[in-house]
């Protein structure tokens, strides 16, 4: 099941469990920790973590959810960051996998998870989050669970400076371009449909004694429907249905109606997230969204971000989700 990244406050997230960024005495601290013991009811939480005792870093122990929406809270101490030279990065996966394997435990279908670490304990955010979503979806790979990375805002985001420079040089160049050129147009475009409208009444009529013939005809020579092309494509590139949905970012039941639905008709982002997970190029990628009555246009930000993407032959849906999110842009799958 799918990987999420979302802005909100981890307190009211409606899943199964939460994860507390905790540290090793289990006593309520500031930030995430501070929020969460607040909003579940500080005694409470503080005596449950009290007999306990505590949790040593990269580990995970789980309590009530008391006062939360949520179920469980899962918590797990990461590393003090100090410039990587004491297995900063193998403890802060370890946090993440303990975290998962403890709600897998408990028959938990859903979680959510801060960036552990990256607060009061300074792991830097970039590197934080290329482990935190490579914990992640590797774990998805061969387990069903709803998985979100909860970030309050943008500055607690760490997506590479580089890629977003290299993104927005990319829209800089196409995106604005494109407006610009509409507006030069705009004039030729007025002149032109005047002229059209001039014809109009003239070919009218015969369009109309054409159009049931015409009709009969499209009905006749219709193409493959979404799903048929995405199976045969699946099949082509020979891989199977677990592989393909996990890697598309896409729940099961999302999938099987899919599979089962000739005429299904699904969104925008969840055929790219299809092309995605079959590695098409951009003119498959665009026959793949026509068969949904789609296209990739140069006046949307959010298809100039898959574009730069694809034409940089990467496929990674997670870090193409890293960069939508950065650019207020909705996410693949899921």
């Amino acid at each position: 099941m799918p990987l999420e990244i979302v802005r909100n406050d981890i307190t009211k997230m409606k899943v199964d469990a939460i994860v507390n960024a905790a540290n090793t005495a289990l006593k309520m601290g500031g930030g995430v920790c501070g929020a969460i013991f607040r909003a579940a009811g500080a005694s409470e939480l503080q005596e449950a973590c009290d007999k306990i005792g505590e949790c040593q870093v990269g580990e995970a122990i789980i309590t009530d959810g008391f006062k939360l929406d949520a179920k469980f809270i899962i918590h797990t101490p990461g590393p003090i960051w100090q410039g990587s030279s004491n297995q900063e990065a193998t403890l802060l996966k370890a946090a993440y996998y303990n975290s998962l394997e403890l709600a897998k435990n408990y028959q938990c279908e859903s979680i959510a998870f801060p960036l552990i670490s990256t607060g009061i304990y300074g792991y830097p955010k970039e590197e934080a989050l290329q482990i935190a979503v490579s914990t992640i979806s590797s774990f998805l790979l061969n387990h069903d669970m709803f998985v979100y990375l909860v970030v309050f805002d943008k500055q607690s985001f760490g997506l590479s400076k580089k890629l977003f420079t290299s993104i927005h040089q990319y829209i800089d160049e196409h995106y604005v371009e494109e407006v610009e050129s509409k507006f030069n147009r705009s004039r030729r475009e007025e002149r032109y449909i005047m002229e059209q409208l001039q014809e109009v009444e003239i070919l009218q009529q015969d369009l109309y004694e054409e159009a049931n013939a015409s009709l009969v005809n499209l009905l006749n020579q219709l193409e493959e429907s979404f799903s048929e092309r995405l199976l045969r494509l699946i099949d082509e590139k020979g891989m199977t249905d677990v592989e393909t949905y996990k890697r598309a970012n896409i729940d099961r039941r999302l999938f099987s109606k899919i599979r089962n639905g000739v005429d299904y008709t699904p969104k925008k982002k969840t055929v790219i997230a299809f092309a995605i997970a079959l590695k098409l190029n951009l003119e498959e990628t665009m026959e793949l969204l026509t068969t949904a009555g789609y296209t990739l246009s140069r006046s949307s930000k959010f298809d100039v971000i898959i574009e730069f993407f694809i034409q940089q032959d990467n496929y990674n849906i997670h870090e193409i989700n890293e960069a939508l999110f950065a650019f207020d842009q909705p996410l693949l799958g899921a």
